[in-house]
């Protein structure tokens, strides 16, 4: 359970970074951010499809990783109820 909260943490972290990093116009990858080597290497058009699909990836991560930390607590504690009552 641990390893699952610490990939959360280090997942809402990245998710975070990945978010500012994005133009908030569309316009492609911040300049503050090192922007001009990723629009040079990928284009500017490449450089935010890259950026809005690991956006969507983390995302998505963080979502099933969510539901398998419920799972589990809820799991657990349901366990406990049964033992308590018999």
């Amino acid at each position: 359970m641990v390893i699952l909260t610490i990939l959360i943490a280090l997942i809402s972290f990245l998710l975070i970074a990945i978010i500012l990093i994005q133009n908030p116009k569309g316009g492609g990858v911040d300049s503050t951010f090192g922007g001009s080597q990723a629009n040079q290497l990928f284009g500017a058009a490449g450089s935010t499809e890259i950026v809005e699909k690991v956006t969507w990836g983390l995302a998505a991560a963080l979502f099933v990783l969510c539901i398998v930390a419920a799972l589990m607590v809820g799991g657990s504690s349901a366990g406990t109820e049964q033992l308590l009552t018999q």
